[in-house]
């Protein structure tokens, strides 16, 4: 087993997608701890059957603060933070060490990162970057390794007690949008963020969770509210009355026509956007103050 890495996975309801994600883990010889957020499938017993150690919280966290949980309660020098919808290809960590022992400068290193669809997923920009802004959108993936300043969320190899003197994840966000913030974070203090092409990790998107009523609603809610709160966290335009003017319409139309799934959807990010705007917080939306 390697000693300087310890994974943290952060479950909910996915049980499914553990043993794959656990099974790579395994094979690279990381050590894994499972920050189960009250999951109502079998995550946990999943987790602790294929060997990982597995922190049960009792209510759901958010990704940010179970992260930290797991954070916290590793000893390693690095810690691999892995979505369990992500399997790493053999090596993927070998590489990424490699990578962090070729650059003590940077705090945050990245696998490519393969969509079940073949194509490579490569964030071409990040609202939060101070430099390499691509305003215009303009789409590229990497040929080799590079510097970036956003990375993926997927999966990071990173200095653990540095990203945890740096705060760790914002506590403040539930879901969304807390991998800028500490990337801009991390690019503040002066590190750089490196893109391993060498390390390769298979990603089915958006499949960490089980289909449940309400869920795309919650996802959508967050997803409005995690925007407008880094926005104003880093003196940057307020973009609600934006997402009104863009959702609103859409989900009266799709009220009227009955179209339950775009009610929800468009219904989920109007309500993030009014929440923001009438100074809710995300953790006292989901119980957590």
């Amino acid at each position: 087993m390697l000693e300087t890495v310890t994974a943290i996975v952060v479950a909910h309801d996915s049980a499914a997608k553990l043993p794959a994600c656990l099974a790579a883990l395994q094979r690279e010889g990381v050590r894994a701890i499972v920050v189960d957020n009250a999951s109502e499938d079998e995550s946990a017993a999943v987790a602790e059957a294929l060997g990982a150690h597995v922190i049960r919280n009792g209510k759901n966290q958010g990704f940010g603060r179970a992260m930290n949980i797991g954070m916290r309660a590793a000893a390693t020098e690095f810690a691999l933070l892995v979505n369990p919808d992500l399997v790493l290809d053999d090596g993927a960590v070998a590489h990424l060490l490699a990578a962090a022992v070729r650059s003590p400068d940077a705090v945050i290193f990245a696998p490519r990162i393969v969509e079940s669809d073949g194509r490579i997923f490569f964030a071409n920009q990040s609202f939060l970057a101070k430099s390499l802004r691509n305003e215009k959108g303009a789409h590229w993936t990497p040929e080799g390794d590079c510097c970036t300043p956003f990375l993926s969320g997927a999966c990071w190899l990173v200095r653990r007690e540095m990203v945890l003197g740096l705060g760790g994840f914002d506590e403040s966000i539930f879901l969304f949008y807390e991998d800028d913030d500490l990337c801009r974070r991390v690019s503040d203090a002066g590190y750089a963020l490196i893109h391993v092409h060498d390390a390769v990790a298979r990603h089915d998107r958006g499949a960490s969770a089980s289909p449940r009523k309400g869920r795309v609603f919650k996802a959508r809610r967050h997803l409005a509210w995690s925007r407008a709160y880094v926005a104003r966290k880093w003196g940057l335009p307020r973009p609600e009355l934006a997402i009104l003017v863009q959702n609103l319409p859409k989900l009266l139309l799709s009220a009227l026509l009955f179209q339950s799934a775009r009610v929800e959807r468009y219904g989920g990010t109007t309500q993030g956007a009014l929440d923001s705007l009438r100074g809710r917080r995300a953790t006292a939306m989901e119980g957590l103050e």
